[in-house]
């Protein structure tokens, strides 16, 4: 069902009175500056949502005490931005995978917006025409909109500042693309409980809410602002909606100072969180062949895609000790997260040993731990074996096992095993990665991964 194409106002908190001259005077500085800094500790304070009516293509929301709510459940909201492209369109595959790909649960909890950034009118309504065809359960069903910004809401977009010597169009383009995903931000804040940022040319691996979910269960008492499951662009971004309306704001402030997936960086780091959380295998796929951008040629793909990436370890709490020489900072619970990153030592003698004591015994089911890394395949561990322990002892930074049973030995640096209940009898309280041989490369432990019989809590 297509809803006309009157203009629905939507009443928020309005700017302050100086917000317009403050953006003019802070988009003139460089984001490094003193003076840019400043300025976003006034902005971190702006809660409220950007004054701009929408225009509703396909679907209606429900409006209650002045915030649009989609009728399914508010846990995740999707969002895209999309525009004509010279050459190929995406979007039609896009929403297909995210619907295809979720079970009849997941799809309970996930809102799509689709923000038409075009001005082509001709081309929107062709556009609303074939998602409202193709896609007219789900827009009944309250979980897929479309909507439009009028471009008289649009800062100027001709004669802006030309950094990284970008030609002027390639500025106005990126530019635009800012302001098109800074007013979906600012759609999307009151929608559900977390946002994920996606392209128009994207393919989803299957079951990738539940993924998000067991991620951001894991994450619980942690900070951050941006969890990312892809490598590539604005691609897989998840937020917490409340960050939305400053995301919005910042974007709009320094719409054309650079490409929005720098933004996106830099609004991460001011906000504190210093480093790239990012969680394998990545969950969305660039799919496009030809760029928005004047149809240009974009092959970009991410190699740590996994279709199915329904399979996430457990992982259970637990303490992670080394006798190693650990490099830098590549210490010893950087294997076991999911996040891109890896413990890393220096070269490791027979004897050396990982250990992971676990905060309740368990059962498990499978076990699979990765050395080395592409950059560094000799980095691997040569010889060495791995053992799960029972009976702990000494204090809470010292606890070992007093027995081990060995399960297998690695080959070329990967080791993994399945039914281990039907291998071992006990409880396990510990498991050891042990050097079996002194090697003189260094030793990356790349991931480890732990499926229990039960959910770790029980």
């Amino acid at each position: 069902m297509i809803a006309s194409k009157e203009v629905a106002r939507i009443s928020f908190s309005c700017q302050k009175d100086g917000d317009k001259q403050l953006i003019r005077e802070t988009a003139t500085h460089q984001l490094n500056s003193e003076r840019y800094v400043h300025t976003f500790k006034d902005l971190s304070n702006f809660t409220g949502s950007i004054n701009v009516s929408y225009r509703y293509l396909a679907g209606t929301p429900l409006l209650r005490k002045s915030l649009i709510l989609f009728t399914s459940a508010g846990y995740l909201t999707i969002g895209l931005s999309s525009v004509k492209r010279k050459k190929g369109n995406y979007l039609l595959e896009t929403i297909k995978s995210i619907f295809e790909q979720s079970s009849y649960e997941e799809l309970k909890e996930i809102a799509v917006v689709v923000h038409l950034a075009e001005f082509d009118s001709t081309w929107c309504d062709g556009m609303v025409q074939d998602i409202s065809q193709k896609f007219a359960h789900h827009v009944i069903a309250g979980r897929l909109m479309v909507i439009h910004t009028p471009e008289e809401y649009y800062p100027v977009l001709d004669g802006l500042k030309r950094n990284y010597n970008d030609p002027e169009d390639r500025v106005k383009f990126r530019s635009k693309q800012n302001v098109d995903y800074a007013f979906l931000l600012n759609f999307c804040a009151n929608l559900s409980d977390y946002y994920m940022m996606l392209e128009d040319d994207v393919r989803c691996a299957k079951n990738f809410l539940t993924v998000v979910k067991k991620v951001i269960t894991s994450r619980e008492g942690t900070y951050w602002v941006t969890l990312e499951f892809s490598k590539l662009g604005y691609i897989g971004k998840l937020y917490h909606s409340h960050d939305l309306p400053r995301l919005a704001h910042f974007l709009l402030m320094f719409y054309q100072e650079m490409p929005c997936d720098w933004l996106l960086i830099h609004f991460r780091g001011l906000l504190a969180q210093k480093d790239v959380i990012r969680f394998k295998p990545s969950l969305f796929q660039h799919m496009g062949y030809y760029s928005s951008y004047k149809g240009a040629e974009n092959k970009l793909k991410d190699d740590d895609f996994e279709e199915d990436s329904f399979d996430l370890p457990d992982n259970p709490p637990a303490i992670l000790h080394t006798n190693m020489n650990v490099f830098e900072n590549y210490e010893a619970s950087k294997a076991y997260s999911s996040i891109d990153e890896y413990f890393w030592g220096k070269a490791p003698s027979t004897g050396d040993f990982y250990v992971i004591v676990f905060e309740k015994p368990i059962k498990i089911n499978r076990i699979k731990v990765v050395t080395g890394t592409e950059d560094r395949q000799n980095d691997i561990l040569h010889h060495g074996a791995l053992e799960v322990g029972e009976k702990i002892v000494g204090g809470k930074k010292g606890r070992q096992c007093t027995t081990y049973l060995r399960l297998g030995e690695f080959k070329n640096g990967i080791l993994e095993i399945t039914d281990v209940e039907h291998k071992v009898l006990f409880d396990i309280n510990c498991m050891r990665i042990l050097v079996t041989k002194s090697q003189k490369e260094w030793l990356i432990i790349r991931s480890i991964s732990i499926w229990t019989l039960q959910p770790p809590s029980q």
